[in-house]
């Protein structure tokens, strides 16, 4: 699967050697309240990287001001080198990122196969009135679409339920779609917030299969929000702590671990020295 390229005119100064996606002192203020202060990373193809924190640390903010949900107070988000920060959700899904919810967000009475294809479609950009007539060229798009989404279905091990109703996948399947429809839109970034929510240990353990084989599979840089730790550090290989919006912490799954402002933040306490 190929990426859409952004299509935005305006060239960003920073580097393209700075990472596929970077953001760079990125801030979001809502009135008096800083949700995220000074937020900076750099994602390249095939990183797996680990964002995480306490409850109401910025996390989820900080993915919204990548995804287009927030614009930055300041700061700025680039994307393959082009600015992204103040463009709308969809356009920024075109520049090649895509994310999935804490909370499921699937099409539950439509069939996991249409699940895929409405994302297909929508990543080719068909026109209205395509769409309306169901021209020629709309059917044989639809066909494409079609035998693409069972490939990508076959490939996340859910073809054999490609006709089952979204609603009636087991959890940890309905998880899997969610991912499969993120990547029907031939992200390069894949940003996945809390994907172990309400997961048993087995679905926990075949997820950490899951995502590593996404990464190896499709060459995409993926951005995690967990609470899971375990499944954080057993397969990040970087990872950056926020608490009240702030960077804490930077560093590989070792050097977290052994942090005293991390172990401060999770347990309340100072840690002795």
């Amino acid at each position: 699967m190929t990426a859409y390229a952004s299509n935005h005119a305006d060239a960003s100064p920073l580097s393209r050697r700075d990472g596929l996606l970077v953001c760079h002192a990125a801030t979001k203020q809502f009135g008096g309240l800083t949700a995220v202060s000074d937020f900076s990373l750099s994602l390249n193809a095939g990183d797996l990287f680990g964002l995480i924190g306490p409850n109401g640390a910025g996390k989820t903010t900080a993915f919204n001001l990548i995804t287009g949900v927030y614009t930055p107070t300041s700061g700025g988000i680039c994307m393959n080198g082009r600015n992204i920060e103040g463009r709308d959700p969809v356009s920024i899904n075109r520049a090649g990122i895509a994310r999935t919810f804490q909370n499921i967000r699937l099409f539950k009475n439509l069939p996991v196969l249409d699940n895929v294809t409405v994302a297909l479609r929508h990543a080719g950009g068909n026109g209205f009135w395509q769409t309306f007539f169901r021209t020629p060229g709309f059917m044989r798009g639809h066909d494409r679409a079609e035998a693409e989404a069972m490939e990508l279905l076959a490939t996340l091990r859910l073809a054999d339920k490609a006709h089952y109703l979204a609603k009636n996948l087991p959890y940890g399947d309905q998880r899997r779609l969610e991912i499969a429809r993120a990547l029907a839109t031939r992200p390069k970034v894949l940003l996945l917030d809390e994907p172990a929510a309400g997961m048993n240990p087995q679905e926990k353990r075949e997820l950490m299969d899951l995502i590593r084989f996404i990464r190896d599979r499709f060459g995409v840089g993926i951005l995690l929000i967990e609470h899971d730790m375990k499944l954080v550090m057993s397969i990040c290989e970087r990872i950056t702590v926020l608490d009240h919006g702030e960077t804490i912490a930077v560093g590989t799954p070792d050097e977290i671990q052994a942090n005293p402002k991390v172990i401060e933040a999770y347990l309340g306490e100072a840690v002795p020295t």
